[in-house]
């Protein structure tokens, strides 16, 4: 397991140069800069602009630069946000993206992995037809149009909950629901496909012979198995839930790495989007080599030698 850990760290590693690189590039083949919205700057000073931030320098040199500010803790300076450090900027806007991806990841599990259990262990009865029509439902419906429905008729129509804004819990309420709905509709059928093929193995017909209590089997032998295609998808959701909700965070004006990265990219400014990238690409990776450790923990047949 350690040396399987250590050689995913250093594919992490070469993920991230290529990530990075990029990244840096496709910015730099689009037309314009970052002084491009300041249409009163003359071209002195748009000349003297480049040559504090280092953008008169070759692309391969400025490249070279960042890599080694990142070796350094050193996420560059923002051009937009008054030369504030882009690690500063990240970490201010963090605890509101992560405590909205989180909280939609325990609600979309809390909601989708009940329902997908409740939908197999009753198939084709009144549970499990309401489970598969909410999944179908919500996994329809695509978050920002979920958002604006829920803004006309909490907010709008019944006044019960605020439009937007960060710093209450009425505030967190539609953001979170929204980004948890369709997690929550895929771990439902997910959990009732895997559960239902669990259920039809020759092991669990012989629990069952053996005379074992059922909540014994259910508990044992049917849930524990049943878990891996379940983990398998809810690592890449939280990676998702916790770097995806930039468009949420737009929608209901909360001021998180999202909203940011979407800031950045209108006003170009390069080391804000560098650095919101590698974050992204850095968390999806983590998350990813801590699904495969946990399937040798749900798994025992499971092993990286």
């Amino acid at each position: 397991m350690f040396r399987f850990i250590v050689r995913r760290i250093l594919w992490l590693l070469l993920v991230l140069f290529v990530v990075l690189l990029i990244t840096f590039i496709l910015m730099h083949l689009v037309p314009g800069g970052p002084w491009d919205r300041e249409k009163a700057l003359s071209p002195r000073v748009i000349e003297l602009l480049n040559r504090r931030y280092g953008l008169d320098q070759p692309l391969w040199e400025q490249f070279a630069n960042y890599l080694w500010g990142i070796l350094h803790g050193d996420l560059g300076i923002s051009y937009s946000y008054s030369d504030r450090n882009v690690t500063d900027i990240l970490l201010r806007g963090l605890p509101k993206t992560a405590t909205l991806g989180i909280l939609a990841f325990i609600l979309a599990q809390g909601i989708g992995i009940p329902f997908g259990m409740a939908a197999a262990l009753k198939q084709n009865s009144a549970i499990d037809y309401v489970s598969v029509m909410f999944a179908t439902i919500f996994a329809s419906i695509p978050g920002f149009v979920l958002g604006i429905l829920l803004m006309i008729l909490f907010s709008v129509t019944l006044h019960w909950l605020p439009t937007s804004g960060w710093g209450s819990v009425q505030q967190l309420i539609m953001p979170v629901f929204c980004l948890a709905a369709l997690p929550a509709a895929q771990s439902a059928r997910i959990t009732r496909a895997s559960t239902l093929d669990v259920m039809r193995q020759d092991y669990i017909r012989t629990a069952r012979s053996k005379g074992l209590m059922e909540n014994v089997v259910r508990i044992r032998h049917i849930f524990r198995n049943s878990l891996i295609p379940v983990v398998t998808v809810a690592g890449p959701e939280l990676a998702n839930l916790v770097t995806g909700s930039f468009i949420i965070e737009n929608l209901f004006a909360i001021p998180g790495i999202g909203r940011l990265f979407v800031n950045g990219i209108a006003a170009r400014d390069y080391s804000l989007i560098m650095g919101a990238i590698l974050f992204y690409a850095f968390t999806i990776a983590i998350l990813n080599l801590v699904v495969d450790i946990l399937y040798a923990a749900i798994d025992p047949r499971i092993r990286y030698d």
